[in-house]
Parts: C-alpha cells; structure tokens; sequence
C-alpha cells in the first residue's frame, strides 16, 4: 500500500521528501521518481540507515504524509 502511495503521489511528496531527509538533492529525488527501493538505497547511503531502518522510516513519513492530505475516514 505505502509503495503505491509513495508512487503515486511521488510530485506532491518531493517537498516533503526533501523536508523529512534533507540530505537528498534535487537530482537524488529526480533518480527516485517514487520508486520505493530506489529511496531505501539513497538512504541507507546518504544516512547510514539500514535497509531495515530506511524502510521503516519511509514507511511512516508516508503513512503520516496519507493520513495528513487524505484524511480517509
């Protein structure tokens, strides 16, 4: 589900993205495009997350940034 909205929504969560991990550049969110394990690995390269860690992490900025701009009852 969260890959979905993560691709989905990837040109409205950009500003986002590069609000949560401000390490990434505008040409690392380029590379991205919303695919999730392409951000797994920025992140785990950029933060020294693992892949555990990266993935968790995106999981719950995304969940936030749903429950924010979608409010589904």
């Amino acid at each position: 589900m969260n890959k979905d909205i993560l691709e989905g929504n990837w040109k409205q969560m950009r500003g986002s993205a590069k609000e949560w991990w401000g390490k990434l550049t505008d040409s690392d969110l380029d590379r991205i495009a919303g695919k999730r394990d392409q951000l797994v690995g920025t992140l785990q390269e950029k933060y020294g997350y693992t892949r555990e860690k990266a993935s968790e992490e995106i999981d719950r900025r995304v969940k936030e940034y749903d429950l924010k701009h979608n409010k589904s009852a």
